[in-house]
């Protein structure tokens, strides 16, 4: 279905997964004020995120749905927060000071509609919320990866690229993907292109696209 959802959403797609920020992080000249910066707002981020997944638990209807959506929420916590926290502290900024960052309006925006998509819906409307995160972040991570294949080791950004490059994160992917083609059949059948609920979903996958895009603009403005 990740696929469908890409192809109805191409333009704020590519928007997305091709900004300004990806493209500065992916050949080592964003400042580092504004990757601080992103990240400070990502791991708020994050933890918004950890609750919208954990929600995902709570509206599954199946132990292996509630399962994978745990997963996902374990993977969150224990393997992309704590680079973050490693990585400001190494900057000197603390666990405390990244818990006292103040939210930013797209920040805002962007984990709020995800949360209201779930609370306003079922799953699959609120996988599908999810879903540019987590897609977008693996095919970033995949291209930077392959940009800099020759010499990531003396990348300024190394660590952010091999996270999401990374077989662990490649499998969070595929078992997100996994889920989300199996909620999509059992709600719409083997064909949801053609279901009524269809238009509303690529709606609501291209907005969280938009969203990301502006999330990318706020880490290149740092105050």
């Amino acid at each position: 279905m990740i696929d469908s959802l890409v192809d109805q959403s191409r333009p704020a797609w590519n928007a997305y997964t091709q900004h300004a920020f990806v493209q500065a992080l992916g050949d080592g000249t964003l400042s580092r004020k504004a990757f601080l910066h992103y990240l400070r707002q990502d791991y708020i981020f994050l933890v918004h995120f950890s609750r919208a997944w954990s929600l995902a638990a709570f509206k599954a209807e199946t132990v292996e749905d509630i399962r994978q959506c745990a997963s996902t929420v374990h993977a969150l916590t224990t393997h992309e927060m704590p680079l973050h926290v490693q990585t400001c502290e190494a900057e000197g900024i603390t666990l405390s000071d990244l818990e006292k960052t103040d939210e930013e309006v797209a920040n805002i925006a962007y984990t709020r509609f995800v949360m209201d998509c779930g609370l306003r819906g079922d799953l699959l409307d609120l996988l599908v919320a999810l879903a540019p995160c987590v897609f977008g972040y693996g095919a970033i991570g995949n291209e930077l990866a392959a940009q800099n294949k020759d010499m990531l080791s003396q990348h300024p950004y190394a660590d952010w690229i091999r996270t999401y490059a990374s077989p662990e994160y490649q499998d969070v992917c595929h078992a997100v993907s996994t889920l989300l083609d199996r909620i999509s059949c059992r709600a719409l059948g083997d064909r949801p292109d053609t279901s009524p609920r269809w238009t509303s979903l690529v709606r609501t996958f291209n907005t969280a696209c938009v969203l990301e895009s502006n999330f990318w603009q706020m880490g290149l403005n740092p105050p």
